[in-house]
């Protein structure tokens, strides 16, 4: 690549079946080389999720990096499409309704990040101690929410009796013939970390949980604390997590250990 100031990306990856589903129909793809990371949730409840979450993960893997974030986009949004197609295709000829996934993707290049969803899988930015999704779920209780007035839980907040089903989502790769694709830009600052995760670690983990995971800025470290806070939470489906740390090599602010303390 040749953007103007390059960022170092670190980047640690997690997922886990749960304590109650037998497979894990996650998949994760995480490459901060390249700056590209993914989580893809294959669809519960449907045939085949396994297969087309690994299907989603390995076509964002053949992407061929290009020399601009505009080209970056483009090229991801493209191998979607093309998944997209061939899991309408694996479907019709299983016989089955679908064969789908949700897909969160965080894209880099250069100060700049891209993000492309389609589902309840999620994307968080942590900067400054303070904790913001990018995303929003493209599911059922979300509109809910945004149209009556619901909570996150998919509650009326009024009597609180009427509870809009949180794992039925509106959008994935393979459920119709063409894919939506929503997408959010932001430029990214020092000592940023982003977390993808599936809706097993979101349903599971509170915001705060998170934000104390992430507060050390250690990635490896956040990725195993929060799968380890789903399962003890009840780990009542597939949890995949990837914590994504950006670092400006030539801030005056970086941290140098005293010499004399080596």
């Amino acid at each position: 690549m040749n953007a103007e100031t390059q960022y170092r990306w670190t980047s640690a990856s997690s997922s886990h079946a749960g304590m109650v589903r037998q497979k894990n129909e996650d998949a994760c793809l995480d490459e901060s080389e390249r700056g590209l990371w993914a989580v893809a949730d294959g669809m519960g409840g449907h045939a085949f999720g396994e297969l087309a979450s690994s299907m989603v993960v390995d076509a964002l893997e053949d992407i061929v990096p290009p020399d601009s974030m505009a080209g970056l986009v483009a090229a991801a949004r493209t191998q979607l499409q093309s998944v997209n197609t061939e899991l309408r295709a694996e479907a019709a000829s299983r016989d089955v309704m679908v064969i789908g996934s949700t897909v969160v993707v965080l894209l880099a290049y250069g100060r700049r990040c891209a993000c492309l969803w389609a589902g309840d899988s999620r994307l968080y930015l942590y900067r400054a101690g303070q904790l913001r999704q990018l995303t929003r779920d493209h599911s059922q209780a979300e509109e809910y929410r945004a149209k009556s007035g619901f909570n996150s839980d998919g509650l009326a907040p009024a009597s609180g009796l009427r509870r809009v089903a949180r794992n039925t989502i509106t959008r994935a790769v393979g459920a119709a013939d063409t894919l939506e694709l929503e997408e959010e830009a932001i430029d990214a600052c020092d000592g940023d970390m982003f977390l993808l995760c599936s809706d097993g670690l979101s349903n599971e983990v509170s915001e705060l949980e998170i934000c104390n995971a992430l507060l050390p800025g250690d990635c490896l470290y956040a990725s195993e604390t929060l799968i380890d806070l789903a399962l003890e939470h009840g780990g009542r489906d597939n949890i995949s997590v990837i914590v994504v740390r950006a670092e400006d090599p030539d801030s005056d602010e970086q941290t140098v250990l005293n010499p004399a303390l080596g």
